[in-house]
């Protein structure tokens, strides 16, 4: 079977979906590989390198998607403009699509997917089992951007991070505020911790409290009788008043930082507001918020997609796609998820899709020309 793996076209989009040492292993299970031209230029991998790796170089993006049995993408599939063709038009009946999808999001482009016959598996929907750990590519590409959040708050503060006792006077540290207790947050959190700075973190589940606090971070309690965790121990969506309490808990918090990360998303809604406009004008002015949820409505109501902005003295960062910041990693262990994937999915160079498996049932959107995800379904 052939995988092609295109250039990604999303604007700001570094990453690569198949780095070099991940294609040669790929041709060693079985497959034949081929590469567009320069697909991992921005994310420090050259054609060269892929050639020694024994992939194919590809030029033309048609023929590289019109032979393809699978093609592997970062980014959802969106219209080529120089081509003047949207990619799901590009791939072959009956072909397998793996990227990220966000299908409760996009629900329209999996409906395209299934109208075109394209089977389409999606990363963003691999469940977070113990036996899916290695697929989990939400959680390898919340990681690093986790760590590069915390780079990006660090440069645009006009202070530093650590406790710094000088013959002029003591520096006092940096005070940090966390919102959400999840892969990303965690990394934030760790890396805030190692710059020096005071870290604090809130989330809605009181089961992270001892996660947090053995990173040496402080745990902002929001006193409730709810469960605000799932059976898979996620974080469920909160009731108007537990947000209301969240609120009031967090202004002092807000109020106090010096920077402010946000990381918390409700597949298939409007991420939840967390830091209000009239924070924001209580903060110091050089002060710094950073929201991550900014694609997807954001956590913070004045922060713009894709913009740093100024308001009242504070920058607000609204970076939507901060993995793609650390293209070299983040291309590197989204490789390995794929990999992962490929190995649970395929038997010597061949896809062979189990739809009782947990993973399967859990991430295919699409099959034999009809959508099979049930959440999907029901939005359209």
């Amino acid at each position: 079977m052939i995988i092609s793996i295109p250039r990604e076209i999303t604007e700001g989009e570094n990453r690569v979906a198949v780095v070099p040492d991940t294609a040669s292993k790929l041709i060693k299970r079985g497959f034949e590989v081929q590469i567009e031209k320069n697909a991992g230029i921005n994310a420090g991998f050259v054609d060269d390198e892929y050639k020694q790796a024994g992939a194919k170089i590809i030029e033309d993006a048609q023929i590289l998607y019109a032979n393809a049995d699978i093609v592997l993408k970062v980014q959802r599939p969106k219209t080529n403009q120089v081509l003047r063709k949207n990619e799901i038009d590009l791939l072959k009946k009956d072909s397998l699509l793996i990227s990220f999808m966000y299908a409760l999001h996009y629900p329209e482009v999996v409906k395209q997917c299934a109208e075109n016959g394209i089977n389409v598996i999606s990363m963003d929907a691999i469940p977070r089992t113990t036996l899916a750990q290695k697929m989990d590519a939400l959680s390898s590409q919340a990681n690093l951007a986790g760590y590069k959040s915390v780079i990006l708050t660090a440069n645009s503060l006009g202070k530093i991070f650590p406790l710094m006792m000088t013959a002029a006077g003591t520096i006092q540290p940096a005070r940090v505020v966390i919102m959400g207790a999840g892969v990303a947050g965690l990394q934030a959190l760790g890396t805030a911790r190692r710059l020096g700075a005071i870290v604090e973190v809130s989330d809605i589940r009181p089961q992270v409290k001892e996660e947090v606090q053995s990173l040496g971070g402080r745990f902002i309690e929001v006193e409730t009788d709810e469960n605000m965790q799932d059976e898979r121990g996620y974080a469920k969506e909160a009731s108007a008043e537990f947000l209301q309490k969240q609120k009031e808990l967090l202004f002092k918090h807000v109020t106090n930082a010096d920077i402010v990360i946000t990381t918390a998303l409700i597949p298939g809604k409007k991420a939840p507001i967390l830091v209000t406009e009239e924070m924001v004008k209580n903060m110091r002015p050089g002060s710094v918020v950073l929201d991550m949820a900014v694609e997807f409505g954001g956590n913070c109501e004045i922060s713009e997609n894709g913009k740093t902005i100024n308001k009242y003295g504070v920058s607000i960062i609204g970076e939507p796609n901060l993995p793609s910041l650390v293209a070299t990693n983040a291309s590197e262990v989204y490789s390995k998820n794929l990999l992962a994937l490929l190995d649970h999915i395929s038997k010597e160079g061949q896809i062979e899709l189990d739809l009782e498996d947990e993973i399967v049932k859990g991430s295919l959107l699409c099959y034999n020309g009809e959508m099979v995800h049930e959440r999907t379904k029901a939005l359209l």
